[in-house]
Formats: structure tokens, sequence, C-alpha cells
């Protein structure tokens, strides 16, 4: 694996350039003077996988075996209760 050290400057004027190189394989050292680096790099064990790909397997399944997957009811109780009471995101901080 390559590591290339840059600056943070480097890294916020080719922030989609760096992205590539990590999903290439290389390790990012983004370094200022004063603070210890930040390692930039591919997680080595993604967790879990997207609602999407769940909801696609799922589907599949339903083809496959002729029946659709069915849900159990408390799990799906408490699914419908976080969705009716979730607020909006607080992206106030990101500005």
């Amino acid at each position: 694996m390559d590591t290339i050290h840059i600056s943070e400057d480097e890294a916020a004027r080719d922030f989609a350039g760096l992205m590539a190189r990590v999903r290439a394989g290389a390790e990012i050292l983004i370094e200022n003077a004063g603070s210890p680096p930040v390692v930039v790099r591919v997680a080595e064990n993604p967790r879990g996988r997207l609602l999407s790909e769940s909801i696609a397997i799922a589907e599949a399944r339903t083809k496959e075996r002729g029946y659709a997957a069915v849900m159990d009811p408390d799990f799906a109780a408490d699914i419908e209760e976080r969705v009716r009471n979730r607020k909006p995101r607080d992206t106030s901080a990101w500005d």
C-alpha cells in the first residue's frame, strides 16, 4: 500500500482526487504543522449493508420462493414508531 503525505491545503484543493487515490488503495497522511497527522484509508471491514441492498435481497428471495418475507410484528411496530417520531437532522453545525 502506498503512503502519500500531503498538507491540509492540498487535501482541500483536490478532495475528489484524494478520494480516488484512497479507493485505488493508497493511504493518505494529511499533515498540519503542530497537529498529529490524519490518516485516510479504505475501511478494512465495512460494516453492514445498505437498506436498499437488504430490500433488493428480500425482493429477489420473494421471487425465488414464491412468497414474501414477513417482518416480526414487534420489530415492525418499533420501526414504525421510530419513523413516526423522527426529527429532521440538524445540519447547522456543518455550515
